[in-house]
């Protein structure tokens, strides 16, 4: 009795533990686990600031993003020990990211060189344009055949090579040889491994996978792109799987604790939600919405729009896993800006309140294309637009076709993915920020036609950071064994409108992308005090000019009557 009171009031023992940092585009968070049960134990999240500096630009800042990933994990320590849980017991931590968000670091002095270009972020535009002007028959899929991916603003590529055309200390410092980039998951394995003083510089396949310049068939890095970009092999991280010890944290309470897992943010929470088997999917709702299909050890080309991605690679050994991908630009993103830019709201839940309020659109469709279209369209010049406006239209319908618009986009990537692989889908695994929203994931179902299922626990994306830490060789305190994977609790919401309504609501969703389109075609030339000239545009200069010397020549022939 008296050994038990003892143990009872020393810190509880419960086996293994595995943390995972995951670095979203909105926020950080640190979340520990349960190895032998998927428990998710305590975690601590921070908000990242984004800042806009110019229309269409999006960027972070990489010391802030450093420090978020600190401050959260001291204070999970912290909440830890209070829960009188010993931080001794974790074995291993994760690392999963926003993906193609772009950094470059001076190896030399740690410093980040620029501000971290984020995946959204449209200032490549005109490159993009270019580039696909130069390629045969203007083929936006020009690269597909190695890199699964079309050329487009989102990758990281594109953003590297405007900060070595832009920025002179990213241009100095590539010259000199002191130049690193990498994506999110690089620079914080890079700093948490000793930064300077002899941090590991690497990437997994799925993220590598992400940047343009990586060969998903070779699986590494592919010096003919490379020089398509014009792009210096050497300032590339080395490329790793994804499960497997890089090296070990050198700073704060979990000093010594080996990092040994790392994937994008999609293929994460592919893995947390189990998805192991080909023709599994997930739908994961955050800044974004990835709709990701398993599609096995072989990668699949999409004819309908879809990207084709690294899924997962689980240990140097192990064969890697492909996925299809349908990608969706703003998802939670058009929450933030109903209550950043329009201040219709004050919080994120008010939305749900306000929608369901109201309970329909009233004819309103609003398509978010604030970084133009991705999944399936790819359409860089098409712009955000909300239209059927009547009188009658207020705030609550147009916050009711925000959460319409999240689903409709999910409706045309889902429709893409059952056109590819000729098997439809007969439900919709969902996890992320925005499944809270209960509203949302019924309409989801109600658009989609088909059951949405919801698990109880929503962090798989940090989940799946952690499976992959916990089960790398030299760790192995998680097993992925089919056998050993926890069975997931999860909550249905089925189709509660009919067939007919569903189909006329996504036709006149349909019409309303249509005009979204083509509405931005290039950069437009500033003047000095940076504001577009009408003289910008010759055919309009030219008539602006005759016009005038026309008037000019009718008044002084009218002078000499």
């Amino acid at each position: 009795m008296n050994g038990t009171m003892a143990a009872s009031s020393n810190r509880i023992m419960l086996g293994p533990l595995v943390a995972a940092i995951d670095q979203g585009t909105s926020s950080t968070r640190f979340l520990v686990f349960n190895a032998k049960t998927a428990e998710l134990l305590s975690h601590h999240q921070v908000e990242i600031q984004q800042s806009f500096p110019k229309e269409g630009w999006v960027e972070e800042d990489p010391k802030e993003i450093l420090q978020s990933v600190y401050e959260c994990m001291d204070r999970t320590c912290e909440k830890l020990t209070q829960l009188n849980i010993d931080i001794s017991n974790i074995k291993a931590i994760g690392v999963t990211n926003q993906r193609e968000t772009t950094l470059v670091w001076d190896k030399e002095t740690g410093e980040p060189l620029y501000n971290a270009i984020v995946w959204l972020d449209l200032r490549t535009q005109s490159t993009v344009e270019r580039l696909i002007n130069k390629t045969p028959g203007r083929n936006k899929n020009h690269l597909k055949h190695k890199t699964g991916l079309p050329i487009s603003t989102y990758f990281s590529a594109v953003k590297l090579r405007w900060l070595m055309d832009n920025v002179e200390d990213v241009h100095k410092a590539v010259l000199s040889h002191r130049a690193m980039f990498g994506t999110v998951d690089s620079w914080l394995i890079w700093c948490l491994t000793g930064g300077k003083k002899g941090g590991v510089h690497c990437t997994d396949v799925t993220n590598a996978s992400r940047t343009m310049l990586f060969n998903i068939h070779t699986m590494d890095w592919d010096p003919d792109l490379c020089n398509y970009f014009d792009i210096p092999m050497e300032i590339l991280p080395k490329v790793r799987s994804s499960s497997e010890i890089y090296g070990l944290m050198k700073s704060g309470a979990l000093t010594g604790v080996p990092i040994s897992g790392c994937l994008g943010d999609q293929s994460a929470a592919l893995v947390g939600q189990m998805c192991f088997q080909d023709g599994q999917a997930k739908n994961t709702y955050g800044t974004g919405c990835f709709l990701l299909r398993n599609t096995g050890s072989k990668p699949v080309m999409s004819d309908h729009g879809l990207l084709t991605t690294v899924a997962y690679k689980l240990g140097r050994d192990k064969p890697a896993c492909y996925a299809l991908e349908g990608s969706v630009a703003i998802a939670g993103a058009v929450v933030r800006w109903l209550k950043d830019n329009l201040g219709i709201i004050q919080t994120s839940t008010e939305l749900e309140k306000l929608a369901a309020g109201v309970g329909t659109s009233y004819g309103c469709y609003f398509v978010p294309a604030f970084s133009g279209l991705y999944a399936p369209y790819w359409e860089p010049s098409a712009r955000g637009i909300i239209c059927g406006l009547t009188q009658f239209t207020n705030k609550s319908h147009l916050a009711f076709a925000a959460l319409e618009a999240v689903c409709f986009q999910t409706r045309e990537i889902l429709d893409a993915m059952n056109q590819d692989s000729g098997i439809p889908l007969n439900q919709l695994q969902v996890d992320g920020g925005m499944t809270s929203n209960r509203l949302l994931m019924q309409l989801q179902a109600d658009i989609l036609c088909i059951p949405v299922v919801k698990p109880s626990m929503p962090e798989t994306t940090a989940l799946g950071a952690a499976m992959a830490a916990g089960a790398a060789e030299g760790v192995s305190v998680w097993s992925l064994s089919p056998e050993d994977l926890t069975e997931v609790t999860s909550e249905k919401f089925e189709p509660q409108i009919n067939p007919e309504e569903s189909e006329f609501r996504y036709a006149r969703w349909k019409k309303a992308v249509q005009r979204a389109m083509n509405w931005e075609t290039t950069e437009p030339i500033m003047n000095g005090n940076e504001e577009s000239s009408i003289f910008s545009s010759v055919p309009l200069g030219f008539y602006i000019l005759g016009s005038m010397l026309m008037l000019i020549g009718a008044k002084y022939i009218a002078g000499h009557k």
